[in-house]
């Protein structure tokens, strides 16, 4: 028997989809993927989602969110897609699980995004080996020791902030000469005493054989090369969306971003919402509306088919 709706993905978008598709009554199944909560639950302090007085840790607030789901009767099921088929419809879009496969008349995809790397050699060498790209969860293994950040957006620079309360020494390495982050976040890492900022550079290697022992980066301007000895790196250069699964499915932009209109994709019955599909704010209150949008326009759907 076909799902009602399948909801894939559990951070915000995906959670706050599910409880309003359970109070419509579509009995929504959340599809929790391998990371459940997604990249909220790697943010240490959360001061700009509505509702609490006091920074809220991600992880803690996204346990909130399915909390809240459950009590409605969302269900969930800790898989992920493989693969998909919307090519038979309408109540016929396929699912391709690790361990099942399912069917279902509506799909809401709020899948977010994965951590975008570098490329170089040394750096999948030495990852998990110094290299990270979750200073959250990383961290402490850094406590009294030198660190570098690569980037220069929210995501790099809340890095920055977090590893100041561990690390001895805090080098952000940014490509041009401003931060591309809010300038809340870049007036907060400017005033800290513990944070440092190399502006027009880029890494060119990671330097160490069986750990990060340094960096090798360059300045864009002048292609000087300077060493800087480390002991540990977080790349925070942005995030990839998770649309693999659904590729030939739904139009994917040449950056790899689902297509939509509102949360509706190219596929009847297939709706998108939260960092699959934004482009440009990347906020947890925008993938929560987007995910409340998602699921009235499915309930419209499903009401008429």
């Amino acid at each position: 028997m076909a799902e009602q709706l399948v909801i894939v993905g559990s951070g915000p978008a995906g959670l706050t989809a599910a409880i309003y598709a359970a109070r419509a009554n579509l009995h929504p199944l959340v599809l929790e993927g391998m990371a459940p909560g997604g990249q909220l639950t790697q943010t240490p302090e959360i001061e700009n989602f509505p509702g609490f007085e006091s920074p809220i840790p991600g992880r803690t607030l996204v346990e909130t969110m399915r909390k809240q789901a459950e009590r409605l009767g969302v269900r969930f099921l800790a898989d992920e897609v493989l693969s998909c088929d919307f090519s038979s419809k309408p109540k016929q879009l396929t699912l391709m699980l690790s361990g099942e496969t399912l069917e279902s008349e509506a799909v809401i995809l709020a899948t977010g995004a994965s951590a975008r790397w570098l490329g170089l050699p040394s750096e999948r060498r030495l990852k998990g080996r110094g290299v990270s790209s979750c200073a959250t969860c990383d961290g402490a293994f850094f406590k009294g020791k030198r660190v570098a950040v690569i980037g220069g957006g929210d995501t790099a620079l809340t890095d920055a902030l977090y590893l100041a309360t561990l690390a001895s020494e805090v080098t952000v390495i940014h490509r041009r000469d401003a931060f591309r982050a809010s300038a809340a976040l870049a007036d907060r890492v400017l005033g800290n005493p513990s944070i440092k900022v190399i502006w027009d550079s880029v890494p060119e290697e990671f330097l160490g054989e069986k750990r990060v022992e340094g960096i090798r980066i360059r300045n864009v301007k002048t292609n000087e090369m300077r060493d800087l000895p480390l002991e540990g790196i977080f790349v925070a250069i942005g995030h990839t969306p998770n649309t693999a699964a659904f590729k030939g499915q739904v139009e994917i932009d040449e950056q790899g971003y689902i297509v939509t209109d509102r949360t509706r994709t190219s596929v009847p019955g297939v709706f998108a919402a939260g960092d699959v599909q934004d482009r440009v704010y990347k906020q947890a209150v925008v993938a929560a509306g987007s995910g409340c949008m998602a699921a009235l326009e499915a309930q419209a759907y499903l009401q008429h088919l």
